[in-house]
């Protein structure tokens, strides 16, 4: 969500932010809760080994990491120590750092299944998805790379409130990054954080932070979460128009504009709803 007050605190809502408002608590939090319960069902026979790991749309490397050691028995931490000896086949602007490559789908499990080859099965599933893709968004598509097309894919996973305005963020993007602005956007600190809300004040928007793209121009440096198909096909291939602006004002009325003084009656029909105590995201 995309705020330029320029003082006080703001609200900022996006989809991965209400995961962790409905569950009261933080979002790795609020992911392990849901999914990871689901990962111990065994067979009927009564083997309570789990048969297969789901890894969700959004989710950042740490939780997979939490994930795959709960889902093979393992202690907490030897599926993050694996990656640098696992042999994964990063490019080189990753820097042998897998975020954005852990691609979220359904993986079988059995007896030979290890951290090392379960990773390697990610991060190739998104290598084949990103594959040939033909970049068309930037003005300028050679100065867009595929890792920085995973990094705005993870970002629109991040930010889009439904799969239908995934094309419209990263339109949104494009023409920020094409117009020499700055992205702006809370899910990209919050990752630089370690954290996930729905309150960012001024001074956050302020603090010396790789990921803080209000100070900082162009892309962050790494992608900020493992993004799904749906987004990964709107940051290669997203819908002409001209907005530089979005916010979700409530659940299904997410509101995309150019012009900035709308953008600033959205935000504040935000921050009065919040203000009013009436939810502003369900």
């Amino acid at each position: 969500m995309l705020n330029e007050t320029p003082q006080g605190t703001t609200v900022r809502v996006t989809r991965r932010d209400r995961a962790s408002l409905i569950a009261g608590g933080a979002l790795v939090a609020a992911a392990a809760a849901v999914v990871v319960p689901l990962l111990l069902l065994g067979n009927a026979g009564g083997d309570k080994r789990p048969q297969a790991l789901t890894v969700p749309e959004g989710w950042r490397a740490g939780q997979v990491y939490e994930a795959l050691d709960k889902a093979l028995g393992v202690p907490a931490g030897t599926t993050e120590k694996a990656v640098p000896k696992a042999g994964l086949k990063l490019p080189g602007d990753a820097g042998g750092n897998p975020e954005g490559y852990l691609f979220p789908a359904t993986y079988p499990l059995n007896d030979k299944s290890t951290p090392s080859t379960l990773l390697s099965d990610m991060v190739n599933t998104a290598n084949k998805k990103l594959n040939g893709s033909q970049v068309s968004a930037g003005a300028d598509r050679d100065a867009v790379n595929p890792y920085q097309t995973l990094t705005i894919a993870s970002i629109v996973e991040a930010e889009a409130a439904t799969k239908g305005d995934m094309g419209k963020v990263a339109r949104v993007i494009y023409n920020r990054l094409d117009h020499g602005m700055p992205l702006q956007m809370d899910s990209i600190i919050n990752y630089g954080l370690k954290r996930s809300t729905v309150n960012t004040t001024t001074r956050k928007t302020r603090a010396e932070n790789p990921y803080n793209t209000y100070v900082r121009m162009g892309l962050p440096p790494t992608p900020i979460a493992n993004p799904g198909a749906e987004a990964m096909k709107a940051a290669i291939s997203p819908p002409q128009g001209d907005w530089l602006y979005f916010v979700t004002v409530k659940p299904g009325d997410t509101r995309f504009t150019a012009d900035f003084n709308e953008q600033q009656k959205n935000v504040a029909e935000v921050n009065k709803l919040h203000t009013s105590g009436k939810p502003s995201s369900a």
